[in-house]
């Protein structure tokens, strides 16, 4: 099969060029394949303009404990190259530095993701290879049970028919989209704050569904971090406001109950919060973890703001006590129990000093008896979802049988069945099922 001989024919389509989409497209361009990919925004990046670390875990051991939920074909996959993966991104010329652990299960890298796209803004479009921007896909176009490419419009209201050897979904998950939220996530994920790019607004899973592909468990969950109530997300914010040091912190919902192991990860107390009454909640430091953890580093070499300090400027419901007892004077309007809490927190404090707390506190065993109390109320805010489009380990989407569709490949966001209710790491997971997808579409147009 010849590809390649004219304008509008190209041995990989790519829709999106985010992480993955720009992974896919660069190493496919290096391996001399002829490249289109194409964006529906005006600039290629989507969210991982405001990501800072590449990472994963770095073993199947920390796979399999914090991610048993996970297709076990994928984790392995994920775990096994992604370090090949991060050798490649130095050989390409990527700003990555030195291995580091993250959180308190991962490893990776700082890494300036920005760098790294321009990168591949310039790949992308030299020689023979095509970048558009503004363009939104229409639909993928099918020949005999295979996706032979799709159909495309421009922002000025051209259409134009892209014909590939294969296509790569890589639209960046569905976020943006509250109805999908609200069916894939959560009813309550219809109104909570996006903390991603406005664009990924499940594009790649229309497009999927139309020809048949399968998707990953319901209920799989979403990453995403707690924020303070009451403000609303701008991008310089996605960091910021983000308040990863809930893992320290106790949090109590409407019902003045702890509901989670909050050590577990501020990325699970996000999920676990979006299930509660409201979906909002208040989370309470001590001196201890307001020196500890709410202004020092999440990881290191990171920016450490007072998040406390910034969600009173910003106009957040956060409230300091200078003991139990003045919890009673917590807003009424809020809708909490002040008292109840303060109550909760004493009982909290004698059970972990014996061992007994329920819900436990795994990775802090330690008491919140250093006032004065850092309160904020916090609430769930979403970056991508873990539901999405079922892949194989050749990054190739998959149908109800189980068996590849001809000509269609996903990485990234979009994709479904690695994470179930944990984490480890975005850029990352799109990094290295990026490359995959490239190398797969590689090595079948070298035996046509």
């Amino acid at each position: 099969m010849e590809v390649g001989v004219t304008d509008n024919r190209y041995d990989l389509l790519i829709i999106g060029a985010g992480m993955a989409g720009c992974t896919v497209g660069v190493r496919a361009a290096e391996a001399g394949l002829r490249v289109c990919t194409v964006e529906v925004s005006a600039d290629i990046g989507g969210s991982a303009r405001h990501a800072g670390y590449v990472w994963s875990m770095p073993s199947h051991e920390a796979m399999d404990k914090h991610n048993p939920g996970g297709d076990d074909d994928l984790r392995r996959h994920l775990v096994d190259n992604f370090p090949g993966a991060v050798e490649w991104l130095r050989e390409f010329g990527a700003d990555v530095g030195e291995r580091q652990p993250i959180l308190p299960y991962g490893a990776g890298y700082r890494f300036d993701t920005n760098h790294y796209l321009e990168l591949c803004r310039k790949k992308l479009s030299e020689n023979d290879n095509e970048l558009l921007l503004n363009t939104e896909t229409q639909h993928l176009v099918v020949e005999d049970g295979e996706v032979v490419g799709a159909v495309v419009s421009s922002a000025d209201g051209g259409t134009r028919e892209i014909r590939a050897a294969f296509t790569v979904i890589a639209t960046g998950g569905f976020q943006a989209d509250p109805e999908l939220r609200a069916r894939h996530l959560h009813p309550a994920a219809r109104d909570i704050e996006l903390r991603s790019n406005p664009n990924s607004a499940g594009g790649g899973h229309r497009l999927a569904r139309e020809v048949g592909a399968a998707f990953g468990k319901e209920n799989a969950g979403f990453y995403g971090h707690l924020i303070p109530s009451g403000i609303t997300l701008g991008e310089d914010d996605f960091v910021e406001l983000a308040l990863y040091y809930s893992e320290h912190c106790l949090l109590f919902n409407l019902e003045n109950k702890r509901f989670v192991d909050e050590t577990l990860g501020d990325h699970l107390n996000t999920i676990e919060l979006l299930e509660q009454p409201e979906a909002r909640g208040l989370l309470v430091a001590d001196a201890r973890v307001y020196r500890d953890w709410m202004t020092a580093p999440y990881v290191e070499g990171a920016v450490a703001p007072d998040k406390f300090g910034i969600t009173a400027k910003r106009g957040g419901r956060v409230g300091m006590a200078e003991s139990l007892e003045e919890f009673e004077y917590l807003p009424e309007e809020w809708g909490y129990d002040g008292k109840a809490i303060a109550a909760a927190i004493a009982e909290y404090n004698e059970a972990i000093r014996e061992g007994k707390a329920s819900p436990g506190h795994t990775l802090d065993p330690l008491p919140l008896d250093e006032p004065p109390y850092y309160i904020i109320e916090t609430v769930p805010a979403v970056t991508f979802p873990f539901y999405g489009i079922l892949i194989d380990t050749q990054a190739r989407v998959l149908d109800e049988s189980g068996r590849p569709i001809p000509g269609l490949l996903a990485a990234g966001s979009d994709t479904g069945g690695l994470w179930y209710r944990a984490y480890g790491g975005g850029l990352g997971t799109a990094l290295t099922f990026g490359l995959t997808a490239a190398d797969t579409a590689a090595a079948a147009l070298s035996v046509r």
